[in-house]
């Protein structure tokens, strides 16, 4: 990523505390809208979408947005009449406005919604979410965004691998090892964010740990989302920001107040300065000015 690739030979302490620039969420597209369900000038939009799911498996449509001419979709599906709203799962759907054309884009639990933040310079701004995999388990989380592609004139997603997006959180960790799971959503500069993880596995005395922190956000070029691995002094400068977390948005981290992070912190600020004088340094040297005592 560029903005990573330019703190290569930078002290990355100094410059992981200059990047905490502040976060504002921004303005929604001036073509997106959410449409009013009570409002008789929605009433087509509404009608046209419910035929255009009736094949499809629901129990009832919690929000349309609209951007051009296409409506994304969100509809709940609760297992019997009998259960509780928190059994529901939800799909999220793409809706062509001038054809009958519906693309499923997600499914999952616990569907929250976050302000619209762009994940490139000069980008149009998306709706980020997290989900759940699962409703009555211990879920994992996923993260990924909702955005309006004027090539497909579609709405679609970001970084989806095997039907969902970002890995964030398991609920449920393998046995065996001690898994240290940090994320959030942080400026990245130039007015976009980007979402950054951190995985920390500890084998105990069986192996040395490891640690995968990746950073996820919009190609500038082809509009299409990326994902960067860091390593050496990239991976220490995300390390810092993201225990330290003062650039990240409210709801969209997590991990920061684990031992892993408290352990990482108080170790940086545990580092002294290197004062040993250079090994060519033979106490000859004077301060300018000075005329040395000695024999001549």
């Amino acid at each position: 990523m560029p903005c990573l690739a330019a703190r290569r030979g930078l002290p990355w302490l100094a410059l992981a505390l200059a990047a905490t620039l502040p976060i504002f969420p921004q303005q929604p597209p001036d073509n997106f809208r959410w449409v009013n369900f009570h409002s008789s000038k929605d009433q087509n939009i509404v009608v046209w979408v419910t035929r255009s799911l009736a094949i499809e498996k629901w129990t009832a449509i919690r929000e349309i947005g609209v951007e051009y001419d296409a409506a994304l979709v969100v509809t709940s599906d609760r297992p019997t009449p009998q259960s509780a709203p928190s059994t529901d799962t939800f799909s999220v759907w793409s809706v062509s406005l001038t054809s009958h054309i519906v693309a499923p884009l997600l499914t999952g639990a616990h569907l929250r919604w976050f302000d619209w933040e762009r994940f490139a310079d000069g980008a149009q701004p998306e709706l980020p979410v997290l989900y759940d995999n699962c409703a009555a388990c211990a879920p994992s989380t996923y993260f990924t965004s909702f955005h309006y592609d004027l090539r497909t004139h579609t709405w679609t997603t970001r970084w989806m691998t095997g039907g969902h997006g970002v890995p964030v959180w398991n609920a449920k960790p393998p046995s065996g090892l001690d898994w240290s799971q940090v994320y959030a959503v942080m400026a990245a500069g130039g007015g976009h964010v980007e979402m950054c993880t951190w995985n920390h596995f500890d084998y105990g005395k069986s192996k040395p740990p490891e640690d995968f922190l990746y950073a996820y956000d919009q190609d500038p070029f082809s509009g299409l989302g990326r994902s960067v691995e860091l390593t050496g002094k990239d991976a220490d400068a995300m390390k810092f920001r993201l225990c330290h977390g003062q650039d990240a948005i409210q709801g969209l981290e997590r991990g920061q107040d684990s031992p892993l992070c408290q352990q990482y912190i108080h170790a940086q600020f545990q580092r002294q300065p290197v004062t040993t004088p250079p090994a060519n340094n033979q106490g000859r040297s004077v301060p300018p000015g000075h005329v040395p005592i000695g024999p001549r």
